[in-house]
């Protein structure tokens, strides 16, 4: 008898109709223009090859509800005091008079009226961000105080990092319309980049939660939190478990307190200084869980402690925010995401 054999076919995946409608499906029946919130999130879906299922969509809706509540530009409360706050601190580290700053916004802005009018009625991240730009542009004092740097760093529906964006940009979809800092304040570009920061690389965890915690402490930092975990244990020193491993800058002779954690262990880690540096240079990669460092750490820790050590851990992170009012932490924020993405996915 001759047997035929088939050749194995994919099966194809869902539309970008079937995508958007999932989406519509799982965003809040009462939210104003559903299709479009679809639609945008759909397009960065595709654009950045993550697949559309629903963890991926529930995690996105899940951070995008906690961060603004489905706004584009949302408000921040107390706005007017926070940023003329944040004006008199920079003028006083910089022993700028305060009558000088007062003087500086009286100017008229581009728009007619004056700074100190616009600060006042000031709602969102968006309006201070054009505002700062605005001054920086005009006023001589303007770019002494803010020094070519605006301090608003996140925006959008889904409070992305700026700067992340800025980095991130190369692939965006769409033309960008004056900046990318302004794409970030719209819908498609504040959610194009979110599920960027979100979804856009590969972890070893395997509870979304870590991943929420990354969200807000930096890529990998639960994963790296683990692993200064397992350094304390393994060397008796007590570490935050912050998620940084290298002091930004440090050179080799003035490491931080947990790459000086790691250089104690050198001789039974089996590694000198300049090796342990170069494989903690690899903390922000997923491949730094292969790594020697990594691999040796573990199994020193393990053996202390006789039991087997989490491989990732939320990190240990007291929010700061001239936005924040009351104490709040990394927990805090990935718990409160988790809850939300629990409930979308039993939707």
């Amino acid at each position: 008898m001759l047997l035929l054999a088939g050749c194995a076919t994919t099966p194809p995946g869902p539309t970008p109709d079937e995508v958007r409608g999932e989406i519509a499906r799982r965003l809040p029946a009462t939210l104003d223009d559903r299709a479009g919130w679809a639609t945008d999130i759909q397009a960065a879906f595709a654009a950045q090859d993550i697949a559309p299922i629903p963890e991926n969509i529930c995690a996105v809706l899940a951070v995008t509800e906690q961060e603004s509540g489905y706004k584009a530009d949302p408000p921040v409360a107390n706005l007017p005091v926070i940023a003329r706050r944040e004006l008199e601190r920079r003028a006083a580290a910089l022993h700028v008079p305060m009558f000088a700053l007062n003087a500086a916004l009286k100017l008229k802005s581009t728009d007619g009226r004056t700074y100190d009018e616009r600060l006042s009625k000031v709602r969102t991240e968006r309006e201070l961000s054009e505002i700062y730009e605005d001054l920086t542009g005009r006023v001589p004092l303007g770019r002494r105080l803010l020094d070519g740097k605006n301090p608003v760093q996140t925006g959008g529906p889904m409070q992305v990092s700026i700067p992340f964006a800025e980095s991130h940009a190369d692939d965006y979809p769409y033309p960008i319309q004056d900046s990318v800092r302004r794409e970030v304040f719209t819908r498609r570009g504040g959610m194009y980049f979110g599920i960027a920061h979100l979804l856009g690389y590969d972890t070893p965890y395997t509870r979304k939660v870590h991943r929420f915690a990354d969200f807000n402490a930096g890529w990998y930092a639960s994963r790296n939190a683990a692993f200064q975990n397992a350094v304390a244990v393994a060397s008796g020193r007590t570490l935050a478990l912050d998620g940084d491993l290298l002091t930004p800058g440090a050179p080799l002779a003035r490491p931080g307190e947990t790459e000086l954690a790691v250089r104690s262990l050198s001789g039974e880690l089996g590694m000198d200084y300049r090796a342990i540096r170069e494989a903690m240079e690899r903390g922000d990669r997923l491949d730094f869980n292969d790594s020697e460092l990594f691999g040796r750490v573990f199994a020193l820790a393990e053996r202390r402690a006789g039991k087997p050590l989490p491989r990732e851990m939320i990190p240990g992170i007291t929010l700061e925010s001239p936005k924040i009012t009351r104490r709040l932490t990394t927990a805090w924020f990935a718990t409160r995401v988790d809850e939300r993405y629990r409930r979308c996915m039993v939707r």
